[in-house]
């Protein structure tokens, strides 16, 4: 488990805030949104944001700018989106993109980590008596591999469910998807956060290390009286 040593020991307080998914110390962090989906078609959470009249801003949470007090968990918006951001797992568009441009800020691209929550159902990777990497709320089993390896998938099929947290071994950045989230984390260099935060491809937003990350986390957007169900 020392490879991970530092990602738990760069991690600060209780779960709720970026700080305790990702290690402080790094330059910069950014904060990548998983698209909504309408048929084919990825939707961003700004142009959902849009259509419901809220204001897109690095804090928004799905709850406020879909308005789930009108649309609870499972109802959609027609001709907005008709599928939710996954939760606890990055797509593997975003997944291989995020990768890509990556892959430009680390020399150890061929050897990185990556850690899966132990409680997913259905991993494809042995969870009983092996030693855990203990963070805020989450124990994780640790693998090692190629940085390619992050669009694989480590449950048994028809699941499908990606590392929560990965890195280089030269420790270039970390990257964190949680359990119960519909955004993934990163920090890294200032350069590589203008990287990830300037692609057309990404709905990516720098963000503070003291974020929080709850449902209720944001302050700009009216809040639903109740969280989804």
């Amino acid at each position: 488990m020392s490879p991970a040593d530092w990602v738990v020991a760069g991690t600060i307080g209780d779960w709720g805030t970026i700080g305790s998914l990702l290690p402080a110390g790094f330059a910069a962090y950014a904060r990548v949104l998983h698209p909504a989906g309408l048929g084919e078609r990825a939707v961003s959470w700004a142009e959902v944001a849009r259509g419901n009249g809220r204001v897109a801003h690095p804090a928004m949470e799905w709850a406020a700018i879909a308005d789930s007090s009108r649309h609870p968990r499972g109802a959609t918006q027609p001709g907005l989106w008709d599928a939710e951001p996954t939760q606890g797992s990055l797509p593997v568009p975003q997944a291989a993109r995020l990768a890509h441009l990556l892959a430009r800020h680390t020399t150890t691209a061929d050897r990185c980590w990556f850690a899966v929550w132990d409680g997913f159902g259905a991993l494809a990777v042995p969870t009983a008596g092996i030693p855990k990497v203990h963070l805020p709320g989450r124990d994780m089993v640790l693998l090692t591999g190629p940085l390619s390896a992050v669009t694989t998938s480590l449950a048994h099929p028809p699941w499908d469910q990606r590392a929560s947290l990965w890195w280089p071994d030269d420790r270039a950045w970390c990257v964190a998807t949680d359990v119960d989230l519909m955004s993934t984390y990163l920090g890294g260099s200032q350069g590589c956060v203008d990287d990830l935060t300037g692609d057309d491809q990404l709905e990516a937003m720098p963000v503070p290390l003291d974020q929080r990350v709850t449902w209720d986390s944001d302050e700009v957007n009216p809040l639903p009286p109740h969280p989804p169900s």
